[in-house]
């Protein structure tokens, strides 16, 4: 426990230096937990510390999570590959969905939301810098999907989310540019106010780039075992 509370104290402070090197106020930037292959007691802990924001990479152990925890009043993010089949749970279980770059994909989000539900906020995922190993539309599709899916039901359109390659800081620039080129052309501009960008090893230059979201899960948690999945 008290080791969480230490690494998410220094991450925050990273990102209050980060902010205040490029005049930013630092509540203008929310820190984003990446909890993939944490366990529950992890995130209590995590969530005891103070931390309220979830990112999950993986639909079942995410929705195994949501369950154990529903006593703990934590807004989920899926920020996995978006599979057509799974959007019923993430439409149902999540509070937002970073990975969407199909029309196909918000229509049903919006079909699967509940009307009781708040609006499912929504992040278009860009492949910034062209990667052939990553998901996301095409810099040149961005407007077009941002018309056609603010005008969906049961959605909120936020913004982007980009992974760039790592040390290509460049790509951060460019997915500022591009943020602030489609918003204009939103139809809902007040809620256009997420840039998802950034992790645990080039969060300061993304937050000089502009970024308002920060997915960090390394430098929170430690190194993840990826030899156990």
């Amino acid at each position: 426990m008290n080791d969480l509370v230490v690494a998410r104290g220094e991450v925050l402070a990273q990102i209050e230096q980060a902010c205040a090197k490029v005049g930013r106020a630092e509540n203008t930037v929310q820190l984003l937990a990446v909890s993939k292959m944490q366990p529950s007691d992890c995130l209590t802990a995590m969530y005891h510390a103070g931390q309220r924001a979830f990112g999950e990479n993986y639909l079942q152990e995410a929705l195994e999570k949501i369950e154990a925890l529903q006593d703990l009043d934590i807004e989920w993010h899926f920020i996995g590959h978006v599979q057509r089949n799974k959007t019923k749970h993430l439409a149902e279980k999540f509070a937002w969905v970073h990975g969407v770059d199909r029309l196909l994909i918000a229509q049903r989000l919006s079909q699967q939301r509940q009307p009781t539900q708040a609006a499912l906020n929504i992040c278009i995922q860009v492949n910034i810098d062209d990667q052939a190993s990553k998901d996301g539309c095409q810099p040149a599709e961005v407007a077009d999907l941002v018309q056609q899916i603010s005008v969906l039901p049961h959605l909120k359109l936020r913004g982007l989310m980009v992974i760039p390659a790592p040390d290509n800081t460049t790509a951060f620039a460019q997915a500022t540019q591009l943020f602030e080129q489609v918003k204009s052309l939103h139809a809902q501009p007040a809620d256009w106010d997420t840039l998802s960008m950034g992790m645990s090893a080039d969060l300061a230059e993304a937050i000089a780039a502009g970024s308002t979201m920060v997915r960090v899960g390394t430098a929170l948690f430690g190194q993840r075992n990826y030899a156990t999945v």
